[in-house]
């Protein structure tokens, strides 16, 4: 017997009517009345006394009413009970990222999670891919939003639904702030700053092609904050991607997009077969059914 149908059963009960139940349960009459009808067949007794006017329960439908109201009294008591259960988990997650788009949909992860679980706290931990990877081998951080590519053997992972593309960063008032795009003969004779992670630049001279050899790299990076400010100082154009721009002052460093364009994905991962906290598991769970509804 389903929780459903005793429910469809005490609303019939208290009004006395299959077309004011089915109002109320939103389901239409034929649907609610082969559903008693089954019920009734499965338990093997008549339940109500069928009236041209109203529906009256026999004394085997009054004492199926008792009995299901404890039952769905117990019922939703124990939902509860499960729901203050989840609320209650408390603890801490260790979440390593980079400046990058996807920090942005990170963000609707946690706000989703913290509804849900209010108690819970994160510890972020901002850096490049192959440091974050490093501290979560050790154990120190829980997961990692990763840009890519980057050797992902050692790790279970969800791909961001999210184009991660590169951009180059320079003052306002500088020329090529005129153009739409950037060209890799643009910048083939500029002081540049590339990201220090050696992957990363194995992308963007695919990208230069030809021009990579001979450009004028006068420094080298871990974070595009500290390469804006360096750009601000006018000493080099920086290439990074656009999710680390949005936030800063317009008014000091603007950025262009790369001709042909160039763009990365990233990933939300975490050490295959390591033992997590209670708030990590609920938060890998979480992440992977709101991204996986995103999707859908």
């Amino acid at each position: 017997m389903e929780i459903r149908v005793l429910r469809y059963f005490l609303t019939v009960a208290k009004k006395e009517s299959i077309t004011k139940a089915s109002e109320v349960l939103h389901i239409t009459q034929p649907t609610l009345s082969r559903q008693l009808a089954q019920m009734e067949e499965e338990i093997g007794v008549k339940l109500f006394d069928r009236g041209t006017r109203k529906i009256k329960l026999t004394n085997e439908g009054i004492l199926l009413c008792r009995r299901a109201e404890e039952i769905l009294q117990l019922v939703d008591k124990t939902e509860k009970e499960l729901v203050e259960q989840e609320e209650q988990v408390e603890g801490k997650i260790s979440i390593g990222c980079g400046e990058i788009a996807s920090v942005q949909l990170l963000a609707e992860i946690f706000e989703a999670f913290h509804q849900k679980y209010p108690h819970i706290t994160f510890d972020i931990f901002t850096a490049t891919a192959d440091l974050v990877k490093e501290q979560m081998d050790k154990g120190l951080l829980d997961l990692g939003l990763l840009l890519e590519p980057i050797d992902m053997g050692k790790y279970d992972f969800i791909r961001m639904d999210i184009k991660e593309k590169w951009v180059v960063l320079m003052q306002p008032d500088d020329p090529l702030a005129e153009k739409e795009f950037i060209t890799a003969s643009d910048l083939s004779k500029l002081p540049l700053i590339l990201p220090r992670r050696m992957q990363v630049q194995s992308e963007l001279a695919s990208w230069f092609g030809d021009y990579y050899q001979n450009l004028d790299v006068l420094f080298i990076s871990n974070l595009s904050t500290n390469g804006a400010v360096m750009v601000n100082q006018g000493l080099a154009y920086s290439l990074v991607i656009e999710g680390a721009v949005p936030f800063w002052d317009s008014s000091k460093v603007i950025y262009r997009p790369l001709y042909p364009q160039l763009y990365a994905t990233s990933v939300l991962a975490w050490k295959r077969g390591q033992p997590f906290s209670m708030a990590a598991t609920k938060f890998i769970e979480h992440s992977k059914c709101f991204l996986g509804k995103n999707k859908a």
